[in-house]
């Protein structure tokens, strides 16, 4: 083997692919090939690096973010670096071995590491750009009109529902059974309003996070007015602590809910 030639080093490999992905390995994978006259090899290794990368962060934005969220920044190129390895391993790692024993020279890993750095670059820059063209159309616009009603429906028996609470104590208790039971009625009909939301077309993830919430808070204020109306019933206050339980899940619930509109 001739002395000077000069390699990338497996490591060198590594730490480049770590950084600017399969197509950062690719390129100095190409390199080796050149060095020992083998430039269509390289070629067809430095093509597969690229088209490697694309299919990599193609498959990224087309997970939910839900999903994307919840995986650690390092796995995905811990990942493809592993395979890349053992590839280095299987296609190279007999020559450069063999060129480490012959006292053969390797170019430095910063020239590596300044390589994968220039990849990152274009990598972030394509990330960047397509993130930017596609804009809105990663999320397709969804019928506003018809959630803007529904919402105001929900609004609207929402107030209705909390209206008896301002003649809570000076309202005959029949009248207030009668005023809590309607609003029973009203949450009801709220759950059917969500669940309408629900169905409508491409709804943003965090509008359908939202809606989650408000069946829950529906579901509160249900059990809620029941527990009221038969306190009231009763004419007892053995329910009062459970009363105070589901009001404080009540108010956690529009403290979320809250959050989630900031």
């Amino acid at each position: 083997m001739e002395e000077t030639k000069r390699l990338f080093s497996q490591r060198a490999i590594t730490i480049a692919t770590f950084l600017g992905g399969p197509a950062a390995a690719g390129y100095l994978v190409k390199k080796n090939y050149e060095a020992f006259d083998q430039s269509e090899k390289g070629k067809i290794a430095f093509i597969i690096g690229i088209i490697s990368t694309l299919l990599i962060f193609a498959g990224i934005f087309s997970m939910p973010e839900h999903i994307i969220d919840k995986i650690p920044n390092v796995l995905i190129p811990a990942i493809y670096t592993g395979i890349i390895y053992s590839i280095v391993e299987k296609i190279q790692g007999q020559w450069l071995r063999e060129h480490k024993e012959s006292g053969g020279k390797f170019y430095s890993v910063w020239k590596a590491t300044g390589i994968g750095a220039i990849f990152m670059t274009i990598l972030l820059a394509m990330i960047a750009g397509t993130a930017f063209l596609a804009g809105d159309l990663s999320r397709p616009d969804f019928d506003s009109t018809t959630y803007d009603n529904e919402v105001a429906k929900f609004v609207e028996n929402e107030n209705k529902s909390l209206a008896v609470y301002k003649v809570i104590n000076s309202a005959e208790p029949q009248f207030l059974i009668k005023e809590f039971s309607k609003g029973i009625v009203l949450w009801k009909e709220n759950i059917e309003i969500v669940n309408r939301l629900n169905a409508i077309e491409n709804l943003p993830t965090e509008l359908l996070e939202q809606n989650k919430k408000l069946l829950s808070y529906c579901d509160l204020r249900i059990q809620h007015n029941e527990i009221i109306v038969k306190a009231i019933s009763e004419d007892t206050d053995k329910y009062v602590s459970e009363i105070d339980r589901i009001g404080m899940k009540i108010n956690k619930v529009l403290e979320e809910l809250e959050e989630l509109k900031k």
